[in-house]
């Protein structure tokens, strides 16, 4: 394989990182730069709202590689540095400690950020975010069992914090705009197992309320919501999503919407660029739709697709997006995507109340997602069930619903 072309990866977390061990196991030689704004090296994200907040795990758990790794491989690793401007034409990357490189082929791997509060004293003491190591730290120094944990945002991440305070003894409450937690996501009966779980465990919830104003000085005091109501606090996170960082497709006039367009083999415009992990827009070849996926999975397998792709190879996107969460004693994974708007039947296979069960999602009898709840070894069988659905194939619902016939029986 040539050994005279230079690949540079914008972007060192999970994706680029494993884009990077992704060439090396495809055997190319030519030099490679993985240069990332952290001064960390590259790790992945699930241990910093569960194992690292909890105390179960070692910051070295998270790390992809450890630094021999990347020496070992011959891996040019530029920590605390940014790719700040590209020159498509020239095919160079200009970085913000001055330097520049040229690329034959380029990965953008530039993640998302976390969105901010946009309220007065959104920038007092113990107000944080979760995205980074460095913010895990900060979020676990701060929570402790004397602690009022204030979380703005009812999504996956604000609920693993949740969980990883009430289990550290901290006071909970979540602020919500929405009616339920992860309603968007699970709709309203599996939304309610979450909230049952939560409200089993002590926490606070205000649905329907937003934010107007932080109180305190020079840390957070108090949280006061738009109908008047104020509620003491310690620390805040604030937990209402991420915006994909497009900064460098926008300056290289590369075409973004909801991230960076990409095809099935995750090239932009330019075919020498690509774009993996949270920053991705994909043409899903399955799914036959556009689709951004910001979860852990995505970055793991996402790297080494755009890797083959960069090197020639007839490498495509065409995963089903899955994701899983731990919250106390529930563990969950879920698989497939049901479109916004759609119109579904929610089929229950197993224990709901117990929370040991297996929920689906289907279309006109079509399995479009599956959720199992410690329930375990079943993902590839609720992938292929998707995946069925995908071809036309419709199931039986009262077959589906039966614990005791196989995953592979219940067709219609």
């Amino acid at each position: 394989m040539p050994g005279d072309r230079t690949f540079v990866i914008a972007g060192a977390g999970l994706a680029g990182a494993k884009a990077a061990e992704s060439l090396r196991a495809e055997g190319f030689t030519g030099p490679v730069a993985l240069i990332g704004t952290e001064p960390e090296i590259p790790y992945e994200r699930p241990p910093l709202s569960k194992g690292l907040l909890l105390g179960t795990a070692q910051r070295e758990d998270a790390y992809v590689h450890d630094l021999d790794w990347y020496a070992g491989h011959d891996v040019q690793l530029r920590t605390g540095t940014t790719v700040s401007a590209i020159d498509a034409e020239k095919h160079r990357v200009r970085l913000s400690d001055g330097d520049d490189l040229g690329y034959d082929k380029l990965l953008l791997a530039t993640g998302a950020s976390p969105r901010t509060l946009g309220v007065p004293g959104a920038g007092l003491g113990n107000v944080f975010s979760l995205r980074t190591l460095a913010d895990s730290d900060r979020i676990a120094a701060a929570v402790n069992g004397a602690t009022h944990l204030v979380v703005v945002g009812s999504g996956w991440i604000g609920l693993e914090v949740a969980a990883a305070a009430r289990t550290r003894g901290a006071t909970v409450t979540v602020v919500t705009p929405a009616e339920l937690p992860l309603r968007s996501v699970l709709g309203d009966r599996l939304a309610k197992v979450f909230l049952g779980l939560h409200r089993e465990h002590g926490v606070d919830f205000r649905f329907g309320a937003r934010v107007q104003e932080l109180r305190g000085g020079p840390d957070v005091a108090q949280v006061v919501l738009t109908d008047g109501t104020t509620i003491n606090a310690d620390v805040v996170l604030v937990a209402i999503g991420v915006t994909p960082n497009t900064g460098l497709a926008d300056q290289a006039r590369l075409p973004v919407d909801n991230g960076v367009l990409v095809d099935r083999q995750l090239r932009t415009a330019d075919p020498d660029i690509f774009a993996a992990g949270d920053v991705a827009n994909v043409d899903h070849p399955l799914l036959r739709t556009r689709l951004r996926v910001e979860h852990w999975d995505t970055a793991l397998h996402s790297g080494p697709v755009a890797a083959r792709a960069m090197l020639g190879q007839d490498a495509e996107w065409d995963r089903l997006p899955y994701f899983f969460t731990d919250q106390y004693d529930l563990g969950m994974e879920y698989a497939g995507w049901v479109p916004p708007g759609t119109q579904t039947q929610v089929v229950i296979r197993g224990d709901e109340p117990g929370r040991e069960f297996i929920a689906f999602w289907t279309v006109e009898g079509r399995v479009a997602a599956g959720m199992n709840v410690n329930v375990w070894d079943v993902t590839e069988q609720i992938q292929e069930l998707v995946r069925a659905g995908l071809r036309g194939r419709t199931v039986d619902p009262v077959r589906l619903a039966d614990p005791d016939i196989a995953l592979t029986e219940v067709f219609a």
